[in-house]
């Protein structure tokens, strides 16, 4: 009988010693969930910071987020002042719009049509075997919606100007964009749907 409790016992003992982790075990455990928690804190920041641009909206009340995914749409076309270097973007439809032939004989580009210009401030190349500027910093997302409904005093377009800071990383709303060259520049171009640059050739 003192046998079979003492084996009993033992038994006991050596499940106790299975089911109860080790000191490294505990610890690497611990690393492995501080590990998952710093990572997840790291994607949660970078969420946060590349959301941050999309939720301003402009005095006008033009959203940022409404241009959402302007980083990878088609070139319309390029301009260039003796302070800032410009590269014309458009989103799917206008670019459908262009190549249909818009806004040749008086048509209008189709409601929904967005279109960015993006502008830095241009360096001499310290590479090229010729004199030629390239983008140097980046300072501002000038955008234009169509959407009669929303813009009907101003051809149907709305404006607004995004201003981006290199130091901080971060855009904000340029509070001037009522008053920015916007419906009054390109009145000048009322004939082409208020919209100076075509769909260059290439």
């Amino acid at each position: 009988m003192s046998e079979l409790v003492t084996k009993t016992v033992g038994q006991e003992q050596q499940e106790q010693k299975i089911e109860t982790p080790s000191g490294v075990e505990r610890n690497a455990g611990f690393t492995i969930v501080a590990t998952a928690a710093a990572v997840l804190a790291v994607f949660v920041a970078t969420a946060a910071h590349a959301q941050d641009k999309y939720s301003l909206k402009s005095p006008s009340g033009i959203a940022f987020s409404d241009f959402r995914g302007y980083e990878d749409w088609a070139v319309v076309s390029s301009a260039r002042t003796d302070d800032v270097l410009k590269v014309i973007v458009a989103n799917p439809k206008m670019i459908t719009a262009y190549k249909a032939g818009v806004p040749g004989d008086g048509q209008p580009f189709p409601e929904g049509s967005m279109i960015v210009k993006l502008q830095w401030k241009p360096k001499k190349s310290t590479e090229a075997q010729f004199a030629v500027d390239v983008p140097d910093v980046f300072k501002q997302a000038f955008v234009m919606e169509k959407d009669s409904k929303r813009f009907p005093k101003t051809g149907g377009w709305g404006y607004a100007v995004f201003n981006y800071d290199a130091a901080s990383d971060k855009f904000t709303a340029d509070p001037q964009s009522l008053s920015d060259c916007g419906n009054t520049c390109h009145t000048a171009v009322k004939a082409k749907d208020y919209i100076f640059h075509p769909y260059q050739k290439r």
